[in-house]
């Protein structure tokens, strides 16, 4: 389940490529497919990249990924310890609604960029998140917190008024949306929720089957209710 759309990207031999909050490891696996790259992922939470060091072992030991180098490492995202102009692509998913100081957060990761390449960042879109903030106070709690809802003006002009060229926006995972808004109506944290379960099992079904119909339905409401907000920059 990508939220980034790896296209934009033209990743040479050599590209060294940070995922900054990278979760679970989606986005750093997909990198590592791409030729000769090196990549970098990077969480705040220590499991998170357990996680996704099985999965980086899993693809390497069945020949899946194609990466000179992959490494993983615990930081925070207002502490970047990289020397400037690092990175040939930078991917940052879900991560700045849960920092206060998001301002620093936005500097590190402008700084580290190399001149010419990209910032791709992604945030919970505005009104599938403020719909889920309506329906539940646990929800901005979970996962160590949303502390702000962002618009999409506001976001750009987060990183364009710090010199950033701005290249193109999206939204992804538009059927997640109503998994949030079940989860919010019948409490965040339960587990015997029957609507909830089934939705996250057909979200499960859905990412391994791959078919066709529920992609297109996907391609098709994301412009209205895709949960992710994805915005791409270049570094001048």
């Amino acid at each position: 389940m990508l939220t980034f759309n790896f296209n934009r990207f033209s990743l040479e031999p050599g590209a060294r490529v940070l995922d900054i909050g990278c979760g679970e490891g989606r986005h750093i696996v997909r990198a590592g497919q791409e030729q000769g790259t090196i990549c970098t992922g990077a969480d705040y939470v220590f499991d998170n990249l357990l996680t996704s060091r099985n999965k980086l072992n899993f693809h390497q030991a069945v020949n899946d990924l194609k990466c000179r180098d992959w490494n993983l490492s615990a930081m925070d995202v207002t502490r970047l310890p990289f020397g400037d102009h690092t990175f040939d692509l930078v991917l940052c998913a879900e991560v700045l609604e849960h920092i206060p100081d998001h301002e620093t957060a936005v500097e590190e990761l402008i700084r580290i960029v190399k001149p010419g390449k990209t910032l791709a960042v992604s945030v919970p879109s505005f009104w599938p998140e403020k719909i889920c903030w309506t329906l539940s106070k646990e929800y901005t709690r979970a996962d160590m917190g949303h502390v702000r809802i962002y618009k999409k003006s506001q976001l750009i002009r987060q990183f364009t008024s710090r010199g950033l060229v701005f290249t193109g926006t999206h939204r992804s995972h538009a059927i997640h949306t109503p998994y949030w808004w079940l989860k919010c109506l019948a409490g965040v944290n339960r587990t015997d929720s029957v609507w909830v379960n089934l939705y996250h099992r057909f979200l499960v079904w859905d990412l391994m089957k791959r078919p066709w119909i529920s992609a297109f339905a996907d391609r098709l409401l994301n412009p209205l209710l895709g949960k992710s907000l994805v915005l791409y920059f270049r570094c001048p």
